[in-house]
């Protein structure tokens, strides 16, 4: 039986890594439309826990970005993340 999300998975690692992309693949954790999470909002409060987040770290450093769970738990916001992950690209 194949992974539902196996194929989203893929498409993330051919492609370059956005703030449009991190926004999406952070509302599929969250179950909710990128639209309704704002990029200064805490995502702990969102319903973001310490394994979605390592599941983050693990796909972005299987594109190559060089991040760390202590970095996103610091301040776990999308603009933060997205200023991280740009910068270690």
């Amino acid at each position: 039986m194949a992974i539902q999300h196996s194929n989203n998975e893929a498409a993330a690692g051919s492609q370059s890594l956005t703030l449009q992309l991190v926004r999406q693949q952070v509302a599929e954790l969250l179950d909710e439309e990128p639209s309704d999470i704002d990029d200064n909002e805490d995502l702990t409060d969102k319903g973001l826990d310490s394994v979605r987040m390592m599941s983050l770290v693990e796909k972005w450093r299987g594109i190559g970005v060089d991040v760390t769970f202590m970095k996103l738990v610091k301040r776990p916001t999308i603009a933060h993340w997205w200023n991280l992950l740009s910068s270690s690209k």
